[in-house]
């Protein structure tokens, strides 16, 4: 549980410094499967990996990045299935995308999205590093609140720590019986859950979108830019320099 982790962490530590601390959301309530959990880690899993994602890492000021993999289900269930991790290139990469597919499924329940974040800003003020950048990643089918804190207390929190919360609506994982909600998710998304002047909402709508969506989701996160071209003209410049 989060709370487990929290009193684990040692205040008399000095903060490590990153580009960014970044907390993965990744929605496990009851209306996914365990196929689709592993689905979903999979793709997390490739796209922390990715080329293009370890660049971004690699053109921050300290270059490197703490990550940690939650899933959330209920009010009483968010889940770290891989604690904080610095990740500064490929071996560390891989060794968190490596644990990400290892651990079993931990979390179950009814969606509870405002205990969720909640959960990921506790994780963010609780550790023992300091990042220029602060951010929950939060994944769903849904904008549903069916227990805990209500959404806006916790967007709220989040907001007040200077902790910015962008969203991956997942439009259907295999779309054979079509969209898991009957209104508008992304809109939902913008107008109830995401936070921060440069927050953003990404959607995924099948197999193949799953993937490029968490992969172009991470590297505007990691990178700190609007679109991916903006990114290719940085990378670029940096390449040029050197």
């Amino acid at each position: 549980m989060v709370l487990a982790v929290l009193a684990s962490v040692s205040p008399s530590r000095a903060a490590e410094r990153v580009d960014l601390e970044l907390v993965l959301l990744a929605d496990a309530s009851g209306s996914i499967d365990d196929s689709e959990i592993f689905f979903q880690r999979q793709g997390y899993a490739e796209a922390i990996t990715d080329p293009d994602i370890l660049a971004a890492i690699g053109l921050g000021q300290d270059g490197k990045i703490a990550v940690t993999y939650v899933e959330w289900g209920d009010a009483t269930s968010q889940e770290v299935v891989v604690p904080w991790t610095i990740i500064d290139g490929e071996a560390s990469a891989a060794a968190f995308a490596k644990q990400l597919l290892e651990v079993p499924r931990l979390a179950f329940g009814r969606n509870a999205i405002g205990a969720a974040i909640a959960a990921g800003l506790a994780l963010i003020e609780g550790n023992d590093i300091e990042g220029d950048r602060k951010i929950i990643d939060f994944s769903g089918d849904s904008a549903n609140n069916w227990g805990g804190i209500p959404i806006e207390v916790a967007r709220q929190a989040a907001l007040a720590s200077d902790v910015s919360i962008n969203g991956l609506a997942i439009l259907c994982r295999v779309c054979a019986t079509g969209r898991p909600v009957s209104y508008d998710l992304e809109a939902a998304f913008e107008r109830e859950i995401i936070a921060g002047p440069a927050s953003f909402v990404v959607t995924a709508d099948g197999e193949e979108s799953f993937a490029s969506a968490v992969r172009r989701k991470l590297l505007l996160e990691v990178a700190g830019v609007p679109d991916e071209q903006t990114f290719r003209l940085r990378l670029a410049a940096a390449r040029g320099a050197n």
